[in-house]
């Protein structure tokens, strides 16, 4: 027998869900609104109490409503807020169940690919997602075999709105820890969303690369063209992150690809450039600016990185002057239709220079003792006072200081590059060198 005062409670819950039931559009948003303001942040108990131990009738009431309407956008947001409340709720794991039961993964990756549906409420389904992904590992899998890494990394490349791709990167790094089946399928996602047109995905997706590399252990072949592109980029906070992903990989065993690919960007392909040149002025639609600007901007960046590596390791700098660095850095320093490739490839170079002793040479013997000594006082703001004809003679130069120290042999070119070394880093270097010639 059931006491006066718990048949009361009853009733009450009875008729509060014969009011939703019998309600139209406008009662239904306001009992949601009430709802959301009366139980937010409420445990399972605390809701089963206020629903007098009934609380998955009325999920199972929102559950319903969100199926029928959530492609009119109808109270879509209310409705997931609502339903947030009971996923997100202590002690929850029952309501979860329930409403992983009736399809709620595939609804809310469905509502991330509907065009017509407000970037909030597509907010509030990616909030829903992520609680769903912290339940664990089980659930993590659940969404990645719903195609979610897929509908998830679209949405995140085409949302307008940034505070929501920040609530998505939350998810995809959710994803990408202890989810050890699917996270090669999360981290390849990741990568593909590098050419995306959209600067903030750009920028978040290297973010997470970053968390997820180590997780991965082993790379992905693509990630080296996908992060160099990448640096054509006009954003700088994606330029940054892109250095900063690139600082991470050469630890892999992508490195000499990196390597070769950014001093590679330092001399821009005249193929490239005349392709994409041809397709721009073809175009009536299109601005005539620099038909070569993204190249320009790869080669400042790839001047920039190349720096930032090389300062950091003195074997990775070691490394770059077997791949021809000083020349493109030259090359770089002589392109007068873009001054920050000049001015961060000549800051570069005075490293290098700075540093080897065989490189100075070089450098000096190729610009002159005008041009080097100019070079030697102030290598920032070298391009703002070389002529024509000096920019000339460094965009053609063909300093080589890898074939003299292969001319010279091994001991003679060590001594003469390095000064003393210890003997580890001597075995390292004789290793490399020898690699080079045979590759010659």
């Amino acid at each position: 027998m059931t006491s006066i005062k718990e048949q009361a409670a009853i009733s009450r819950l009875l008729s509060f869900l014969q009011e939703w039931d019998n309600a139209g559009k406008v009662a239904r948003s306001h009992i949601l609104d009430k709802f959301i303001e009366t139980n937010q942040g409420k445990t399972a108990p605390e809701l089963e109490q206020e629903f007098s131990q009934g609380a998955s009738l009325f999920l199972v009431r929102l559950t319903t409503s969100l199926r029928i309407t959530y492609m009119t956008d109808s109270c879509l947001e209310k409705l997931l807020r609502s339903i947030g409340i009971f996923l997100s709720a202590v002690s929850s794991n029952r309501y979860l169940i329930e409403f992983l039961e009736v399809g709620g993964v595939l609804t809310l990756l469905e509502i991330l690919g509907l065009e017509k549906i407000k970037e909030e409420a597509k907010k509030e389904s990616v909030k829903l997602l992520q609680v769903i992904a912290n339940s664990g590992r089980t659930y993590k899998e659940l969404i990645c075999e719903s195609y979610g890494v897929r509908s998830i990394a679209e949405f995140l490349a085409k949302s307008k709105s940034e505070e929501t791709q920040e609530e998505v990167q939350v998810l995809l790094d959710s994803l990408v820890h202890g989810n050890p089946k699917y996270q090669n399928q999360v981290y390849k996602g990741l990568i593909a969303l590098l050419p995306c047109e959209s600067p903030k995905a750009q920028q978040l997706s290297l973010q997470t690369l970053r968390t997820a590399q180590p997780i991965i252990g082993t790379t992905h072949p693509s990630i080296v063209d996908c992060v160099l592109k990448v640096l054509g980029t006009m954003h700088l906070e994606v330029q940054y992150e892109a250095i900063e992903l690139i600082k991470d990989l050469v630890g892999y065993d992508v490195r000499q690809a990196l390597l070769k690919g950014l001093v590679e960007l330092l001399i821009p392909s005249v193929k490239e450039n005349s392709k994409l040149q041809a397709k721009i002025l073809s175009d009536p639609s299109v601005l005539q600016l620099t038909p070569s600007l993204p190249m320009f901007l790869q080669q400042a960046a790839a001047a920039k990185a190349i720096g930032v590596l090389a300062r950091n390791d003195m074997s990775i700098a070691e490394e770059l002057l077997y791949l021809r660095v000083v020349r493109g850095l030259m090359a770089a320093m002589g392109n007068k239709d873009h001054s920050n490739s000049q001015r961060l490839a000549s800051l570069t170079l005075e490293y290098f220079v700075q540093m080897f002793p065989l490189v100075a040479e070089h450098v000096r013997k190729c610009m002159g003792e005008e041009l080097y000594q100019l070079f030697l006082s102030n290598a920032e703001d070298l391009y703002m006072k070389i002529d024509s004809i000096q920019a000339d003679i460094l965009a053609a130069n063909k300093v080589n200081v890898t074939k003299a120290l292969c001319l010279h042999g091994s001991s003679h070119s060590m001594n003469a590059l390095y000064g003393s070394r210890d003997s580890a880093q001597m075995a390292y270097l004789t290793h490399f060198e020898e690699d080079v010639e045979s590759k010659e």
